[in-house]
Order: C-alpha cells, then structure tokens, then sequence
C-alpha cells in the first residue's frame, strides 16, 4: 500500500533537491504550474490552385501572424490597419515618433541614436513563450537578455527607513534571514507530521538554515549575502549593519521583493537587439505588401458564402469581399462597428473588460545608474510611479533611456493630469530613489494605453473576481472563440486566458487557423 505524502513532505524534498528550478520543473509534472510550451509548427493545408480571400482586421502581433502563416499556404491575404503603424501594443518610441494618446499627442524628442528607444508597450519575452521565439528565429530577430531582476537596484517606501531608499539585496537578505529564524524555532519533533522521519525533518532545517543564512542556534545575526559594509577583496569583509524586523515590517514591498520574479517574470528573460518592434518589422518583411494603413474598418456582415468588409481610406469608403475574416480589433471597439454578429456573440463581445496599464520614460544625459552599480534591473516604489526601469542595453554608452513610471493596473490616475503634471510627479518620485534625478533626466515621453487613438485600453480582462472563472464567463469566452456564421474569429490575447502576453495573441492566432484548416479542408473535399 503506498505511503501518503504530506505538504511538509513535499516541500522538504522539493527544497533538498534544487530550489526555485526543482519546484518550477517539479510542479509542472503534479499539474500544480502550467507545463513549458513547445512551439509545434502549424500543420495546415497548403491551397494549391484553390483560391480563398481572407481579411485580417488589425495589424497587430496576431493579425500578422495569420497573414504570415496563410500567406505561405497560398490564402490572398488584406491586413487592414486603423493606424500608421502594426504592431498595436508592441511599439518602441524612438526620435521624432507619434504617441497618439487622445488629448495628449506627443513626439518623441529622444536623440536619434540606435540605443535611444523606449518600449512603451510589450517589453520582455519569458523563455517559456516558444511560439514568439521560434517566429524571432524564423525571422531573424536578434535577441539579448533582459534584465528584470537586479539585486543592485531599489526598493523604497516612505514607510521603511524613514524612506530612505534600500539596495533590493538588503531587503532581501534580512527579511529572508528573519524568517528562517521564525521557521527554524518553531520546528520541534511534536510540530512535524507523522510521516516525517527524523532525517527528512533535519533535512528541511538544513535548507531553512541555509535559506536564511543563520548562526549558531538558528538566530539570524546579518548576512555577507548582500555584500561588504567595506573589504571583501584584499581585507577581511566588514558586514553590513543588520535592519530591524520590525522596520521591514512597516512596508508591504516585501511581498514584491520576494515573488516579483517568478512565473513568467523569472529569468531568463528576453528582448530583440535594438527594440520590440523588431518582431513586426521581422514579420512585415515578409508581408508588408499586404498592409493597407490608416485604413478604418466601419462594418463587419458575415455571409454564408463570406464576409464583407466597410473601411475607410483616404477620404472614401471601400469594401473588401473575403472568404473568411480574422479580427483583432479590441472587442469593446469592434462592437460598436455594424455588424450582423448573433446576440450571444455581441454579448461576449461587451463583456471583455479592459486594462488601463500607465508608462512614462525619459532620456537620461548620462548613464548615472551605472556609477552606483546598477546595470540593468528594475527599482519598485510605493507610490504612484511604482518602477523605474534601467536599460540592459547599450551598457557605458553616454546616455540611455529609462521607464519612470510603470503602472499596468490603476493608470487612469496619470489621466486626469496633464502632461506636465505626470511628469512633474516622476520627477518628486524619481528624486525618492536618485537625488540628482530631476538634473540627470530630460524629454519625457508618457503612454497612457487607455488612451491611445485605436486602442483605448489593454490587457483583454475577462474574469471578474479572484476567486476564479464565473461558468457564465467560460460560455461567452467560448461564444467568442468560436467563429461567427464559421467564417469570422476573434483574434488577440483578448482570446486568451492569459493575456497582455505576446504569446497569447499568437497563440489565439494558432487556435483560430487550425479551426480554419478544418473548415477548407472539409470544403475542398466535398
């Protein structure tokens, strides 16, 4: 009969056995963490001399890669793009660029150097998005690391040490010390589970002991973790000055101090060399003829035998007659088109929610992160700026451009002001962490996505509390995934249960051609 394994049984085994790496790869065989992905190629049916017309609504990461992929299996393919530019929220403002926030136009006043960009929207690539990496290899988009995590970099409260700012090593290293030492003390024969044996229960000790580097007597007395008051090299270290518990208390960063990295957010992380819009060039070189731009789509009538498109371009209003219709338009905007959609269909339509993620940048006269050990890495604040990001790139250049404000959840605050107010504000929070940040930073640049001319919002949202998906919620989302009248799908991370990714719009993109290739496959085979 086998023997159960208990929580604490587990954790001691998952912890003896690697650390983070074991639990992440361990979890996934349990079903405990979704599975890393592997990029399968597509398997769809090349046309032959069997002509189909597809129209592809938004020039967005999704949008181009059914034009991609359909294009190589002989399908006519009309991307149509609302804008002046694909890639929707993959845009990287450089020298003399449009922000089209509406009540807040803006051009990009960066010198026009080519490390002189700023990510505005999507800016990272976990490791476990494979889909996104083989098209960067496919296409040729030269990759480099991102650095998110950085010990080097900042946390500050106005709460923790009478806000003076604390190197994230610091933090770490006395909150993680403290709590081993609470973890060590409470550990005594009568507290462990029957199933523990007394070397499994000596084994979890030695990883809390080591974990929170205690002393003799399980006390946590600092740490040379977070480096040397002064010495290390050709002097004996001087340690640190310990930080009290109870002043790290005083602060709730410490919950982002230890988890901020995990999940998709751990290392390694990714970005192409020279900015995220590299990915669309990368996919517009191949299809860039079938782009028509600023041209605003106003109906949508699904047929039997197809779907017809109203656009406008040009000052004159156009139709295209497609076969099928591939649609990343953002839900809450495609819904206000005419269309003919069914009821249910309007009604998923509507529900999708969206976010009203905030960034703000400046060009830096000169690299001055790097003269206080900072190379790459993201400072996190209490307050309305929340990060500030350092560029991994262009490392000892002369100058550089740095985010000052990323909010992904609450940017409707930065709304309400104008320009020069939002960047007032990253000034006096900026000031928090880097004293002569006001005379180290100039030509701001802000985004506020809920803003931006066609898009009005982010970050697809379809569930509605904490608790998990509503049933009601998993019918719609269904509702809309399947392709109206068989012949119009919706497209994007708006079709994912995990959105604001990269991969989750290209992964919608994959589901919908696959259901595609079913339905002409069965057509030319009548």
């Amino acid at each position: 009969m086998s023997r159960l394994v208990t929580r604490r049984e587990l954790i001691n085994l998952l912890g003896a056995t690697g650390g983070t790496a074991a639990v992440l790869q361990a979890g996934s065989v349990l079903g405990l963490l979704p599975a890393t992905a592997s990029a399968a190629a597509l398997d769809l049916l090349a046309l032959g001399s069997t002509n189909k017309k597809v129209a592809i609504l938004g020039g967005g990461i999704s949008g181009l890669t059914v034009a991609y992929e359909l294009n190589k299996r002989g399908y006519d393919c009309t991307v149509l793009e609302a804008s002046h530019r694909c890639g929707g929220r993959i845009f990287t403002v450089r020298h003399g660029d449009l922000i089209d926030e509406i009540g807040n136009r803006q051009y990009c006043e960066f010198d026009d150097d080519p490390h002189m960009y700023f990510n505005a929207g999507a800016a990272r690539i976990p490791t476990s998005h494979r889909s996104l990496l083989a098209y960067c290899k496919e296409l040729g988009v030269e990759l480099e690391v991102f650095i998110g995590e950085n010990n080097n970099a900042f946390l500050q409260d106005d709460a923790l040490a009478s806000g003076k700012p604390l190197r994230v090593n610091d933090y770490k290293t006395n909150m993680r010390g403290f709590l081993s030492e609470m973890l060590a003390k409470s550990m005594s024969e009568q507290q462990m589970d029957e199933p523990f044996t007394e070397t499994e229960a000596e084994n979890l000790l030695s990883v809390i002991r080591s974990f929170g580097d205690l002393s003799e007597g399980d006390l946590y007395q600092g740490s040379s973790r977070n480096g040397y008051a002064s010495g290390g090299y050709l002097t004996h270290g001087v340690q640190k000055d310990m930080l009290a518990f109870r002043d790290l208390l005083q602060s709730s960063m410490g919950r982002i101090a230890l988890s901020a990295y995990e999940g998709d957010y751990g290392p390694c992380l990714l970005q192409p060399v020279g900015g995220m819009d590299k990915i669309i060039a990368g996919f517009l070189s191949k299809i860039g003829g079938q782009v028509k731009y600023r041209a605003i789509v106003a109906g949508i009538q699904v047929r039997n035998d197809g779907v017809e498109i109203a656009y406008d371009q040009g000052g004159a209003r156009h139709k295209l007659q497609a076969d099928y219709c591939f649609n990343c338009i953002p839900t809450h905007l495609a819904v206000g088109l005419d269309h003919n959609f069914p009821i249910d269909y309007i009604k998923a339509m509507k529900y999708v929610r969206r976010g009203e993620a905030y960034k703000a940048a400046f060009q830096a006269k000169e690299r001055f992160w790097e003269k206080e050990g900072i190379y790459g890495g993201i400072t996190r604040m209490n307050n309305s700026s929340r990060e500030i990001w350092y560029p991994p790139h262009g490392i000892h250049k002369d100058k550089g451009v740095v985010l000052a404000a990323y909010d992904f959840g609450g940017g409707s605050y930065f709304t309400k002001m104008v320009q020069q107010e939002r960047v007032e504000t990253h000034l006096q929070d900026g000031e928090k962490i880097h004293s002569n940040y006001r005379d180290m930073v100039e030509k701001p640049i802000t985004i506020a996505w809920h803003r931006m001319n066609h898009m009005l919002g982010c970050a697809a949202r379809w569930r509605q509390s904490f608790s998990g998906w509503t049933h009601e919620e998993e019918q719609m989302y269904n509702i809309l995934q399947a392709p109206a009248g068989g012949r119009h799908y919706v497209i994007g991370d708006q079709m994912s249960m995990n959105s604001a990714w990269m991969e989750s719009a290209i992964l919608s993109a994959h589901w919908a051609m696959q259901d595609l290739d079913v339905r002409v496959r069965s057509e030319i085979a009548k």
